[in-house]
């Protein structure tokens, strides 16, 4: 995919298709739930099946509902500091995190994302990778590898590079040391030096 910064993406369209197949599948594990609720109290099969076909049709028209709105909320955003995202149909969330707090990100595919053809990009950062937990995830990536590429060159060198990625951003000089920083090791060395000259004074006294 061609990484833009400054410009809000959305996951790939298959990830719609996904989400829909995934959550109606899901939608079987409360089914036989309450298919063996049915069948403790009548004890008869028939009617069971027939419990388990309903409520099926019903939770998995409902979760697929669920995942075709789901997916219009969901956005990212790549700015030159921080990544942002955003998602939820009732309850929504958004969060922004600094690529400075950003340890690594894993691609993540599995066999159902992979006949999509999309992936998962797992951001880890300083509080969260210490557990093997992702602090957010990029949902529904079509192509992670130019993406992945992006975020990482922003966390080791805070500016992407534009010519492999497509990231539509504009150069900046080689990094080297700031202005506060030369500051900062001025004011240092002038310390060390104080230190020096007291230890050097109380050395000819103990003399």
């Amino acid at each position: 995919m061609s990484v833009q910064i400054d410009v809000p993406f959305t996951p790939a369209p298959s990830f719609r298709s996904y989400l829909i197949l995934v959550t109606a599948f899901g939608m079987l594990i409360p089914t036989f739930f309450f298919a063996f609720m049915v069948f403790a109290i009548t004890d008869g099969m028939g009617g069971a099946l027939a419990v388990m076909a309903g409520i099926f049709v019903m939770l998995a028209f409902a979760g697929g509902i669920w995942a075709y709105l789901y997916y219009g909320t969901v956005h990212y955003l790549l700015t030159p500091t921080e990544m942002t995202w955003g998602r939820g149909v009732l309850w929504r969330q958004t969060g922004i995190v600094p690529y400075n707090r950003i340890t690594n990100v894993d691609i993540i595919q599995g066999p159902v994302m992979r006949i999509f053809g999309i992936s998962n990009l797992r951001i880890q950062t300083a509080g969260y990778s210490a557990n093997q937990l992702a602090e957010i995830k990029l949902q529904g990536i079509n192509d992670p590898e130019p993406l992945r590429a992006v975020i990482m060159d922003f966390v080791r060198s805070g500016h992407p590079v534009a010519a492999v990625t497509g990231a539509d951003v504009a150069a900046t000089p080689a990094s080297g040391p700031s202005q506060a920083g030369q500051a900062a090791d001025a004011a240092m060395l002038v310390e060390l030096r104080e230190i020096g000259v007291v230890l050097k004074r109380i050395e000819e006294k103990m003399q």
